[in-house]
């Protein structure tokens, strides 16, 4: 029996891999931006004081508002693309009540335009429409899948739950270290994970890993210096 799956058994060919790679990528991409904005925000306050309260206050208020500001994001972003999904989803379920031939006759247009020929496309298009005519549609029309819609809660959970993540690096970092110390030890650590961070992304985004991790050490070096001496110049000034 030819089994279409286990010629290429390396390649996810599973239901939901492309919006499970989707949520991977959305949560490397959550851990970076809370590497970098409460690095960023803890190197500043270092820059203007050695007090360890001080820079674990800053440090702490950066974390929670990013956190909190990523999770409503998130939540406004995917419920708006939710609605319109179920928006156009019960638009569909009529057309198909109301309308069948007309919306059997669209779909079979749909594969005919893709290469199939007229007898072919008609005949998948009557197996898919008798198998479920709806999720047919969807895939073919309006690519939604109707049973994997965004779910808003997870994704607002999944970014905050990321963005902490990514911010605890940078928390403990400068922390932990004498206060002469801090601001090199936390710039490597933050470095280093921005330099992970933009290898995954790469690789789950198919692109050249050492043109990402290179984009992104460099634009968190630069971010990371920039608050420092902001912190020292204003510190200063301000004292």
């Amino acid at each position: 029996m030819n089994d279409s799956t286990s010629a290429h058994p390396d390649e996810p060919h599973g239901p939901g891999m492309a919006s499970r790679l989707n949520w991977l990528r959305a949560g490397v991409l959550g851990a970076n931006d809370g590497i970098v904005s409460t690095a960023g925000l803890v190197v500043g306050v270092a820059g203007a004081t050695s007090s360890r309260g001080a820079i674990f206050t800053a440090g702490l208020a950066g974390l929670v508002a990013g956190a909190v500001s990523m999770a409503l994001g998130e939540y406004v972003s995917v419920s708006s693309q939710r609605d319109s999904e179920s928006a156009l989803l019960e638009r569909e379920r009529q057309e198909l009540k109301e309308l069948p031939e007309e919306e059997l006759a669209e779909l079979a247009g749909i594969y005919e335009s893709k290469g199939l020929s007229a007898e072919t496309a008609r005949m998948v298009a009557n197996e898919l429409t008798a198998h479920d005519a709806l999720a047919a549609h969807a895939e073919a029309e309006l690519h939604v899948d109707p049973n994997q819609l965004a779910n808003p809660i997870h994704a607002a959970a999944a970014s905050a739950l990321s963005f902490l993540l990514g911010a605890l690096l940078p928390m403990v970092a400068i922390l932990l270290p004498p206060p002469e110390l801090r601001v090199i030890i936390t710039a490597v650590a933050v470095l280093a994970a921005l330099a992970l961070t933009g290898a995954i992304s790469a690789q789950l985004g198919n692109s050249s890993v050492r043109l990402a991790v290179t984009r992104v050490v460099i634009g968190g070096a630069a971010g990371l210096a920039l608050t420092y001496i902001i912190g020292l110049l204003f510190g200063t000034a301000i004292s």
